[in-house]
């Protein structure tokens, strides 16, 4: 049997399969949140304004994670300050979870962090999002204290490169 494959590239965040995964992150962890799905107007509000463009070097990378050629994921780093690196916008369409992809996706985002100078990795997060929480503990990341706030942050997780 063919064994199946995860491919991560970077990519720019208004490629079309970039842009699609971005609005489908964002409606998902909207949508959670809410409690109800995200209209596409709450999802381009969302999306209006939200720093993407900082995700390209030398301030970040955005890749774009892909099963069997299939657009499936994305995920960016933020180079917070020389040796720190945020972890934003992990996602895995929910056809593909449970193929593999999250785990390779996290580690080529940190191959990434670390090419670009980082040293440790950074993230926040929100209680109800327990399957990324549970990702990030699998693959090293432990609870830190807040290095930044805002209104969807519960928790943060930092991990040594």
């Amino acid at each position: 049997m063919a064994r199946m494959t995860w491919t991560f590239s970077p990519e720019r965040v208004d490629t079309p399969d970039a842009t699609a995964l971005r609005r489908d992150y964002y409606g998902d962890v909207a949508g959670r949140y809410w409690k109800r799905p995200a209209t596409e107007a709450e999802i381009d509000e969302g999306l209006t304004d939200d720093g993407a463009e900082k995700l390209t070097p030398p301030t970040g990378q955005f890749l774009v994670a892909r099963f069997e050629g299939k657009p499936a994921g994305c995920g960016g780093i933020l180079m917070l300050d020389a040796e720190r690196a945020e972890l934003t916008r992990v996602f895995l369409r929910h056809a593909f979870r449970g193929t593999g992809g999250a785990g390779t996706l996290l580690r080529s985002l940190e191959e990434e962090a670390r090419a670009l100078g980082a040293r440790r990795m950074v993230l926040n997060t929100r209680l109800d999002l327990v399957e990324a929480r549970g990702l990030y503990t699998r693959h090293g990341y432990a609870e830190i204290p807040a290095y930044c706030t805002g209104p969807y942050m519960d928790i943060w997780y930092g991990k040594e490169l």
